[in-house]
């Protein structure tokens, strides 16, 4: 019955209320809906009632002004292993706009103190973070078995040298990274291969994976969609072909080892 289900505010304000935007899709597991507000804000509401069944608030720094305002929704992940009524058996993820990646107990929205850091993991640290506010996290991880895979997003065209645009797999019990790929070339060697020269991969940031990405359970594939090399609008300081940045990646959900690339746009 439709005409029963109530309206729910977020009560989400500031920062920069003029940038923030709802635009979290829930997921729906057994009978709870789970969603996220632009300032990463984790509810979970009954699915028939709309009633509240819990409300977690990871606090971001409310005075920062961030490079977007929004979050597009959690993940959830189940432990195979555990006993159906343990403590996190059953988690919710979600990344934040402070760039961290917090797990959730998604029985009662309490932090699973097990993973990282009391239940988070800082995800700015090895990004080559340059501006408070401008390397963050709007889309869900993806899930794949036991590892949580997150892309970034980064404030765009304010220079040459920006964070750099990694995808990172995180152990979903403990937190403990599995591996990581970078976009960017990180030696000589790997720029001349890849159409980069090597001042350019150095200095350049960026082709982040601020969308969702997509997993193939049956391939082990995970769909990495990447943006532009830094600057965005001009491609004079970094002349070549700048693979993979402008591309739809595919990679090994175990592993991060590249499996193929297609550049769709070059500039």
């Amino acid at each position: 019955d439709l005409h029963s289900f109530p309206t729910r505010r977020s009560s989400d304000l500031e920062p920069g209320a003029e940038k923030m935007a709802f635009e979290a899709t829930p997921i729906l597991v057994d009978d709870t809906l789970f969603l996220s507000t632009p300032t990463d804000i984790v509810i979970a509401l009954d699915a028939v009632t709309g009633k509240f069944r819990w409300r977690h608030d990871p606090k971001i720094p409310r005075h920062v002004r961030y490079a977007e305002a929004t979050s597009r929704g959690v993940s959830w992940w189940t432990d195979e292993t555990a006993e159906a009524n343990a403590r996190c058996s059953q988690r919710i993820f979600i990344g934040t706009l402070d760039a961290r990646l917090i797990a959730l107990d998604a029985r009662n929205g309490g932090p699973c103190s097990d993973f990282g850091n009391n239940g988070s993991v800082d995800l700015a640290a090895a990004a080559r973070p340059t501006a408070r506010g401008e390397y963050l996290v709007t889309s869900p991880p993806a899930v794949y078995r036991d590892l949580i895979i997150v892309g970034s997003a980064i404030g765009d065209n304010r220079g040459v040298e920006l964070e750099r645009g990694i995808v990172r797999a995180f152990d979903a019990r403990t937190g403990v990274q599995r591996w990581s790929w970078d976009p960017i070339p990180t030696t000589p060697a790997e720029a001349s291969t890849r159409g980069w020269t090597d001042e350019s991969a150095r200095k350049t940031g960026g082709a982040n994976a601020w969308s969702i990405l997509s997993v193939d359970s049956g391939r082990g594939l995970v769909f990495v969609p990447t943006g532009s090399a830094s600057p965005d609008f001009f491609g004079g300081e970094r002349p070549g072909l700048n693979n993979y940045a402008n591309s739809l990646v595919a990679l090994r959900a175990a592993t991060g080892e590249l499996v193929w690339h297609r550049q769709l746009i070059r500039f």
